[in-house]
């Protein structure tokens, strides 16, 4: 098949992209080269066969072209991290963005749009587990122009073949954004911010890509939104108990109360946002700490034959691993 992944620099979609070249699918790999991992990752796509295009969801020019001759897009592309810019960007990239590439598609008749969103929409679990039908609360920048985004893939559904992921945590080999976590257990001494007791439901990289596989494919998907997640739904004390075993070393933490980290996070984000500074210390660094992620997959189970295979404890070994074969950890 003839696919166009965006974000195929970033973590998710390069692995994406790698996988499906490497089956032997027509791989277009768009996405942006501004790190040092994103160059990596550009390089391993092109040995994979994938052809790899640089370049914004602002150029529409550009988008026409990508999506002329493809039957699936994936859409990753996403602002996230850049918590020192302003709100606006977010805005451009993942709402207008999302349209851009959508109207392209509907232009050329798309047969498959995939729309990467986040479990951030929820804000986080309350008293039960969360499923497609569960009320949003997003609270911070990104998850707010993510459920924005949402919004516009649906408002296209009677022109074009849509389906929304709501993307659990996820990690796996070739995940930088866990790499700080691993290297601070793997050092001996790990600061438990909070108590640990919140909860997560993290996804192996692969089994998420086989959720997206199966929501590009099957028919049941047209115009419905999933959560994707792992089985497991693990206490962030047991999380971290679990790396320590992945890296090898014994686990010794640190409680310290949450209040001051706050208080830290909002001053520093105030101080240093107006002036375009990425802040050291931020809340959405937090929502590890923090916010609890338990979800039901009934729906992707009963409309996609979805069943997430890799337990937590093998997954964060084989991600330990990668580091160490990287030179990381």
């Amino acid at each position: 098949m003839k696919l166009l992944v965006t974000g195929a620099t970033g973590f998710i979609g390069s692995r994406l992209a790698e996988r499906a070249a490497a089956a032997g699918h027509d791989v277009v790999a768009f996405g942006a080269e501004r790190t040092a991992i994103e160059t990596a990752r550009r390089r391993v796509l092109e040995e994979s066969g994938a052809t790899v295009r640089i370049g914004l969801l602002d150029d529409r020019e550009l988008l026409a072209e990508l999506v002329a001759d493809r039957d699936i897009v994936f859409h990753l592309a996403a602002a996230q991290h850049e918590s020192h810019l302003p709100d606006s960007h977010f805005y451009a990239v993942n709402v207008q963005g999302t349209r851009n590439l959508l109207e392209a598609c509907v232009a050329s008749g798309t047969p498959r749009f995939v729309h990467g969103s986040t479990i951030g929409v929820y804000g986080s679990a309350r008293n039960a587990p969360l499923d497609e039908r569960s009320a949003t609360h997003p609270d911070n920048i990104y998850a707010v122009t993510k459920l924005a985004a949402e919004s516009v893939v649906q408002s296209f559904s009677s022109r074009l073949p849509v389906t929304i992921i709501r993307i659990s945590e996820t990690y796996g080999p070739g995940d930088h954004r866990l790499l700080k976590l691993f290297r601070a257990v793997a050092r001996g001494t790990f600061p438990m911010i909070g108590g640990g007791r919140n909860e997560h439901q993290p996804i192996y990289v692969d089994d998420l890509i086989e959720g997206l596989w199966l929501a590009a494919t099957r028919d049941a998907a047209e115009g419905q939104t999933f959560v994707l997640a792992g089985s497991e739904v693990i206490a962030t004390r047991r999380y971290v108990e679990l790396v320590a075993a992945a890296v090898g070393g014994e686990l010794r933490s640190v409680d310290l109360p949450l209040t001051p980290f706050w208080l830290a996070a909002v001053s520093l984000e105030k101080a240093l946002k107006p002036i375009g500074v990425q802040p050291p210390w931020h809340r959405r660094r937090l929502d590890f700490f923090v916010k609890r992620f338990y979800f039901s997959l009934e729906k992707a189970r009963r409309l996609l034959g979805f069943e997430p295979e890799k337990e937590f404890s093998q997954g964060t070994a084989e991600t330990a691993g990668w580091y160490r074969a990287q030179g990381c950890l």
